[in-house]
């Protein structure tokens, strides 16, 4: 009788397990997500590090769900490997916000041709955002940004679906931001999570 009792508890914990195992993975990657955000955020603080940050990131995220080893040490390694040209990509990127910035006051102050500049200015810096995050989803250490973000921009055009995706994502970071602010910093984590898998998607579908 004991014996029979016990069988039926390891057959029980055996049809568990598969159970647990499934959610296990999808749970344990979310978590990820939300620490890489984190590690993102603390180390974009000086602004012009922002790409590398992300790069960082994502390069992370491939690591975690290719089941390679990796951790803060290699995040911290990458981050600097990035941020060798990554800072110049940095200086660029706000310098076209501050651009925008303008157009967006010439359009609210009246200015003829404002609304249509300040637009056009506008669209640009999303796409500019996208190609950038598309950018960091495949850095790798050695790579050109200036080639990265060449290829990165055709597939934005190319891509619209996944860069509608990454357009939504970053949505998404600006609505916690103006919700709640302390949420916008994990939620850097699931936008490059996103660009990783934009850039998979992509690949599979050439």
């Amino acid at each position: 009788m004991i014996v029979s009792q016990s069988r039926a508890r390891d057959r029980a914990k055996a049809r568990r397990a598969p159970r647990e195992s499934v959610l296990a993975e999808p749970f344990a990657l979310f978590a990820e997500c939300l620490l890489t955000g984190v590690w993102i955020a603390v180390v974009s603080l000086p602004l012009v590090t922002v790409p590398a940050a992300f790069a960082a990131g994502a390069r992370h995220l491939r690591r975690r769900t290719a089941h390679v080893g990796g951790g803060r040490e290699e995040f911290v390694a990458d981050f600097r490997a990035a941020l060798r040209g990554g800072w110049l990509v940095g200086v660029a990127g706000w310098a076209g916000v501050a651009a925008v910035w303008v157009d967006v006051q010439a359009a609210r102050a009246g200015i003829p041709g404002g609304p249509l500049v300040g637009a056009v200015g506008l669209l640009a810096l999303i796409g500019g955002a996208v190609a950038g995050l598309r950018a960091a989803a495949v850095w790798e250490p050695g790579a050109a940004w200036r080639g990265l973000l060449a290829d990165a921009g055709r597939r934005t055009v190319l891509d619209p679906a996944g860069s509608f995706l990454l357009v939504g994502g970053q949505a998404v970071v600006v609505c916690s931001a103006v919700l709640v602010a302390p949420l916008a910093f994990p939620v850097l984590g699931a936008v490059a999570a996103a660009a990783v898998a934009v850039e998979k998607r992509h690949r599979r579908r050439r």
